[in-house]
């Protein structure tokens, strides 16, 4: 009973605090003050529990499976979304609906969290519906704006369409080998065309989770009309949990295909790459900007999947370590003056410098790990990738990746340029930043200098990574 209880350990501690705030809403109506650091605090617990008495093992006849990898992967999760709550203190202060935020959102991660430990493709999708469903009802709670409704729709229709193909996937997988366990499926993999044509439909489905183009038209939208703390989860919380399924299931589930799905994945990757920063110079909405910059992000985290090796794997999980800090810096920064002021183009932040320095390089030192710029912990994330990419010796893909990293710093300096150095008749006021925000800007900083230089953090990962 002990091993049941801390297999399960982070899974059983989400939970208890989703109970606590539905005991505690129902029971006495109390202000936001409270729940905000409530909440916080309970997150703060939640990520440090993630560190004590990790244990590895298998739950319900193995479709429930623990690692020291998987581990680490619900830790940065945690690491992210306690990130996000900081800084979302100015938004949800004003808002009547906290403690609903919070057991919607929390429920998402659970479901994010079974979804990463599943080995049999039921919990799979059970699992991923969790995370989906409560995700398209925070996308709406910024109840009085109409593209919040629309950014709700938008993501629920997608979702949907992405979950047909799921299953459509997985009933022609289990048709042809007779088992939906992952092992199972492994030994049973014969690369008939119908189970390339079910892998098709299953990498279709990813590809929407992700936002890899084709399947990327959704995202813009959601991304603008979805609050900024939620857009900020999409971007980073869903994404990676996303990906820490990708990978186990084309290095082990799919491996037997790995022929077939390199040369998808090489394609996948490229336009990827392409599409999201060619869409990302034209925008001006910020979180606009921000939604096809992760497209772009996703397409370099593919070139490094595209290695099939360990490397390929640690690489992975290292760039969204550092895509949390480097990402969260940028939206936490528009996330605060989004709500302080309403104002989300990117022209508004002509001569930010002069009235927030602070905030300022905050929102620069973000960009250029985002970038890729030296010696900003993005700028090793990229290289780790871009070498597991090398690793199979197609150096057409890595090339191409580091032509468009060429691109990537246009659009990024852009913004910079405009930050520091263009003059405006009306610049956003100078803002205080309240404590809750300003210890998320802090963690996300520290995370971007350090984890870069830190060689022990990639290094750690990869002796996890020793599956592949």
């Amino acid at each position: 009973m002990n091993d049941y209880l801390l297999i399960l350990k982070q899974e059983l501690v989400l939970a208890v605090i989703i109970f606590l705030l539905l005991t505690l809403k129902i029971s006495k109506d109390r202000d936001n003050s409270f729940w905000l650091n409530l909440v916080n605090i309970l997150l703060a617990i939640n990520f440090l529990s993630g560190f004590f008495l990790p244990q590895t093992g298998a739950l319900f006849s193995g479709m429930f499976q623990n690692s020291e990898l998987i581990i680490l992967e619900k830790n940065i999760l945690n690491l992210g979304t306690l990130i996000i709550s900081l800084q979302s203190y100015n938004w949800l202060k004003e808002h009547r609906h906290v403690p609903e935020f919070y057991i919607l959102l929390l429920s998402t991660l659970l479901g994010m969290f079974f979804m990463i430990s599943s080995a049999n493709l039921l919990m799979f999708y059970v699992a991923l519906e969790l995370s989906t469903i409560p995700l398209a009802a925070i996308a709406n709670f910024d109840l009085d704006k109409r593209k919040s409704s629309e950014a709700a729709m938008k993501l629920i229709i997608s979702s949907a369409f992405s979950s047909g193909m799921l299953l459509f996937g997985i009933s022609l997988i289990y048709g042809t080998t007779g088992t939906i366990g992952f092992e199972g499926i492994s030994a049973a993999i014969s690369g008939s065309p119908i189970q390339i044509f079910a892998f098709i439909l299953l990498l279709a489905g990813f590809g929407f989770k992700i936002s890899a183009v084709p399947f990327h038209l959704w995202t813009a939208d959601v991304y603008e009309g979805a609050p900024v703390a939620v857009t900020s989860y999409l971007s980073v919380i869903s994404k990676g949990a996303i990906l820490f399924v990708l990978v186990p299931v084309l290095y082990s589930v799919f491996k037997p295909l790995a022929e077939n799905w390199y040369n998808m994945v090489f394609l996948l990757s490229v336009v990827t790459i392409l599409v999201g920063n060619l869409f990302a110079i034209r925008q001006d909405n910020f979180k606009r900007f921000l939604a096809f910059s992760s497209i772009a992000q996703v397409g370099f985290i593919l070139v490094g999947i595209t290695g099939s090796s360990q490397a390929g794997s640690s690489s992975v999980v290292y760039f969204v370590l550092i895509y949390v800090f480097s990402n969260l810096a940028a939206f936490g920064v528009v996330s605060f003056v989004s709500a302080a002021t309403g104002r989300e183009l990117i022209s508004d932040y002509r001569g930010f410098y002069k009235t927030n320095p602070v905030l300022a390089w905050v929102l620069a030192i973000g960009l250029f790990s985002l970038a890729g710029v030296p010696p900003t912990a993005g700028f090793f994330g990229k290289f780790f990738l871009l070498l597991a990419g090398a690793g199979k010796g197609n150096y057409v893909l890595v090339t191409i990746a580091a032509l468009n990293m060429i691109i990537s710093l246009y659009y990024y300096l852009r913004i910079v340029k405009a930050i520091f150095m263009d003059p405006n008749d009306q610049p956003i006021e100078s803002l205080t930043v309240p404590s809750f925000p300003k210890l998320a800007l802090y963690i996300c900083i520290a995370g971007i200098i350090f984890t870069g230089f830190i060689t022990y953090v990639h290094e750690y990962i990869q002796s996890l990574s020793t599956g592949f």
